[in-house]
């Protein structure tokens, strides 16, 4: 039951967030590139990352921040991945991390890092340490804007969801910023988040919120299949909302439903955002034995650049998504398999003779959906991606200039 309404403010609607975001001379453009949120308050923090085996620095060592009992803030560089430098990538994020918190008066183990950008170049270090005061002194409670800019490095626009809900008589907040376009397959791509609410949530249930919304939402989009050495998504609750702290059972069912609800929001806007992307495709697989088996199917059709680029041609060539069906590494019939693109039934066991007309009139829509049924279970996921376009091959052809 949906309990959850939408209101302004992104990453600092909830209360006690302050955020800021400026340029500090990593991005050629002049561009914002650095990123704070802070919480006046002691929260407690979750995250989830990458599963690469190439972890960035910044990743590395929130990790192992993510043990300290407490989380303030959180620190975000954007133009450069502090990625693959060797053992200076590591030295300089704890010098970022101990400087900022020598600025507020707290541990550098409160701090969660983020970067993004080009791998394999040496953070430059000096710009934001010189940046950090300013960096302190611009934080709002309005800067949710500004700091979800700054983390930006292909997006075109800015990424920011906020819901409220009541619980017990209170009024509990929970509000997120995103970033990413390419390089997006989230196992937990180049995709950060930050989520913060004023809920009161101890630090276990916290995690274990998060990791289970993340496998319904960031976990379910890809854009190109590639899964970054960056992607992190950070969580932190300060409990400014009062009350009780939230236990298993109602509460708990309540604040992970509106935090699947910001999650899902912000994964929407980054496929939506996708390098050269012109449409937003829901790929749906139903009748599956389990709910694994019906994912992986799903996420073969929505990384097969043949699908994709059909998409993006309006060519209902439905052939492209049963042969990733089918190389998808699950068992299933092709004789008992339906799909349709929209409500239109293409394929039935066989190919199936439809209007063109019609097909075309779906495809040519900014959003699409396809259902695969395998017609052999219960189960259904979906994976949500993009089209591929000739742009996508520009934007990436020339990233590192």
């Amino acid at each position: 039951m949906k309990t959850f309404h939408y209101i302004a403010g992104g990453v600092t609607a909830p209360q006690g967030f302050l955020a800021s975001g400026l340029a500090c001379g990593l991005k050629k453009s002049g561009k914002p590139d650095l990123a704070l949120v802070y919480s006046e308050h002691v929260a407690t923090g979750a995250a989830v990352f990458t599963t690469n085996k190439v972890k960035a620095a910044p990743v590395l060592i929130s990790q192992e921040h993510l043990d300290h009992p407490h989380t303030r803030a959180v620190l975000i560089n954007s133009a450069n991945a502090n990625a693959c430098v060797g053992p200076q990538g590591r030295r300089d994020a704890i010098t970022i991390a101990t400087a900022a918190a020598a600025l507020f008066g707290i541990e550098p183990d409160a701090f969660f890092l983020g970067s993004t950008g080009v791998i394999g170049v040496p953070l430059p270090v000096e710009p934001i340490l010189s940046a950090l005061p300013t960096l302190k002194t611009e934080l709002a409670p309005n800067g949710g804007t500004a700091a979800a800019r700054a983390i930006m490095t292909t997006d075109t626009y800015t990424k920011e969801w906020a819901v409220a809900y009541n619980y017990d008589g209170r009024e509990i907040r929970i509000g997120g910023m995103a970033k990413g376009s390419g390089m997006i397959q989230p196992q937990m791509a180049t995709m950060l988040a930050v989520v913060t609410t004023d809920a009161p949530v101890p630090k276990p249930l916290l995690q274990q919120a998060l990791s289970s919304v993340v496998g319904r939402t960031f976990n379910r989009i890809t854009i190109d299949g590639d899964t970054s050495t960056n992607d992190s998504v950070f969580l932190l609750a300060n409990g400014a909302a009062g009350g009780e702290p939230v236990k298993e059972g109602p509460a708990l069912e309540a604040f992970t439903q509106a935090l699947e609800e910001v999650c899902r929001q912000l994964a929407w806007m980054i496929v939506k955002d996708g390098e050269g992307a012109t449409k937003f495709i829901s790929v749906q697989v139903t009748g599956a034995r389990s709910e694994e088996e019906a994912e992986t199917a799903a996420r073969a059709v929505a990384n097969s650049p043949l699908v994709k680029t059909a998409f993006y041609g309006e060519d209902a060539n439905w052939g492209r998504i049963l042969a990733a069906v089918g190389y998808s590494g699950i068992d299933f019939s092709p004789a008992k398999t339906e799909i349709r693109l929209g409500d239109l039934l293409v394929y039935a066991g066989q190919g199936l003779a439809f209007d063109e007309t019609v097909a075309k009139s779906i495809l040519q829509a900014k959003e699409v959906t396809t259902e695969i049924n395998l017609n052999q279970g219960e189960a259904a996921a979906t994976i949500w991606t993009c089209d591929l376009s000739q742009e996508y091959v520009r934007i990436n052809g020339s990233y590192r200039s």
